[in-house]
């Protein structure tokens, strides 16, 4: 794996998008004070290097129903890369990362069916990776500036899941008395 470095100009770019997502390529070059061919260049460059995503981001603790845990894992006999990317592949997961410390690898899990979803990864998800000797949950309880992506299982569900009426209040009553 090749590591990049960036300099000035891909900062400034990324800190600008990291604001704003949708910022279109004209304002960002008038921002930066380049061209907007530039821009679209080096923004390319970044999204093709796997360095930079733009994303719609989610304040997952402000949507009820929502429940986020933070999984410590010690592994058995094992390749850590191999079970990094296993658990990583896993829908509810959103992130998973090698560690330093007591856990090999800590990953965020996120569910919109509370502490059963999270039971549920336990005993069903992480038991189908296998290689796992122990498991730790931390269920985030507040955060603040927890913005995240959804992990991929609840975003394939979200994106093909029928679109309901937001007038609608979907409680079989009619409101138009």
């Amino acid at each position: 794996m090749m590591v990049r470095r960036l300099d000035d100009l891909d900062r400034q770019l990324m800190a600008l998008l990291d604001e704003e997502g949708r910022l279109p390529f004209a304002e960002v070059a008038n921002r930066v004070g380049v061209s907007r061919p530039t821009v679209a260049a080096r923004l390319k460059n970044l999204f093709s290097g796997g360095i930079l995503k733009v994303a719609g981001l989610i304040n997952v603790v402000e949507l009820r129903g929502m429940t986020i845990g933070l999984v410590g894992l010690t592994l058995d006999n094992y390749t850590l890369e191999e079970k990094l990317q296993e658990i990583g592949d896993l829908a509810e997961v959103n992130w998973a990362a090698v560690v330093t410390g007591r856990y090999d690898i800590i990953c965020e899990v996120v569910t919109e069916e509370g502490m059963a979803g999270l039971y549920r990864f336990l005993t069903e998800s992480l038991v189908r990776v296998g290689g796992i000797s122990s498991s730790e949950m931390f269920v985030v309880m507040r955060a603040r500036n927890k913005w995240t992506t959804l992990p991929s299982g609840m975003r394939t569900g979200w994106a093909s899941g029928p679109v309901a009426d937001p007038d609608s209040a979907g409680d079989g009553r009619s409101h138009d008395s």
